[in-house]
């Protein structure tokens, strides 16, 4: 049940952080009731994998089965680059959301960056615990409010976010809940930036299917195409969509070569049908003042 308030267009920002404190206090003792298998798995997998101590136990063989993807973000400076700007342009003096936020880094760039609030909401609890301890250590928490919480059913108040960022996790969502749940919260004239992979390289996919430990049954079949877009615009204005990722993923395995990767990148994802064979790809979700 989210926290209504269909009157105001605005809610001050004492009484939205007095609203998250409730709803995180009831989320500890709530929320796991209320979650579907669906999501009780997703919740299981991510909490193993943002468990530290559970990462440092295991052996370099079980390591690279679950976490070997994680030398192709060593690629990713491009995209890294745009979404770490965009975050800077549109986050000062607003309510930002880092929706599924993970250990809660961009939350702390929004902060810093100068949001009002800067929120992060994502389903696993080790998560929160890893983002609310980053927070205090990098001296944000006064302008962070991190809360376990069902992206698909935030608890949110109508109308209460500024400016959102989807990194990575809408794959992990029904978007037909997804879209709308993001549509109630935003504010009129809200902007929502999503980074997502991409479903079309052959390659790519091959990949996802020799490496299942990696993902959950619902992401492996959920990675985003354009027929999501399609759906998007069911809700927002889709806006802004570029490509990211070709030749640069081959820099995991000769780094020195980056640089000349990324020209190419820039050079051959502007190409209509090459770039569908990118790693990523990034849109912008306008709602409609």
């Amino acid at each position: 049940m989210h926290l209504s308030n269909y009157k105001q267009q605005t809610i001050p920002t004492q009484t939205l952080k007095e609203q998250l404190e409730i709803l995180y206090q009831r989320n500890k003792i709530e929320l796991l009731q209320k979650l579907e298998e669906r999501k009780l798995k997703e919740l299981e997998f991510h909490n193993r994998d943002r468990d530290k101590n559970f990462t440092k136990q295991l052996s370099e063989d079980m390591y690279e089965k679950l976490h070997g993807n994680k030398k192709f973000y060593s690629t990713v400076q491009l995209s890294s680059d745009y979404v770490e700007n965009w975050i800077k342009e549109k986050s000062k003096g607003k309510i930002f959301l880092d929706y599924a936020c993970g250990n809660g880094f961009n939350a702390i760039k929004a902060a810093k960056a100068g949001a009002e609030l800067a929120i992060g909401i994502d389903l696993s609890d080790i998560s929160i615990e890893n983002a609310r301890k980053a927070s205090q250590d990098e001296s944000t928490s006064d302008r962070t409010f991190f809360l376990q919480s069902d992206c698909e059913n935030t608890g949110l108040p109508d109308n209460s976010i500024d400016v959102c960022l989807c990194s990575g996790m809408l794959h992990h969502l029904d978007l037909s809940f997804a879209f709308y749940e993001l549509r109630r919260i935003l504010k009129p004239g809200g902007i929502i930036l999503a980074v997502e992979a991409l479903d079309y390289n052959p390659i790519i996919k091959l990949y996802r299917i020799l490496t299942p430990q990696m993902r959950t049954d619902w992401e492996k079949a959920h990675i985003l195409s354009y027929s999501d877009l399609v759906l998007a615009k069911r809700f927002f204005e889709v806006k802004e969509i570029k490509h990211w990722h070709l030749f640069s993923i081959a820099a995991s395995y000769v780094p020195a070569l980056l640089p000349l990767f990324n020209f190419m990148d820039k050079l051959f994802l502007k190409l209509p049908l090459i770039k569908l064979m990118s790693w990523m790809f990034t849109f912008e979700l306008h709602k409609r003042k």
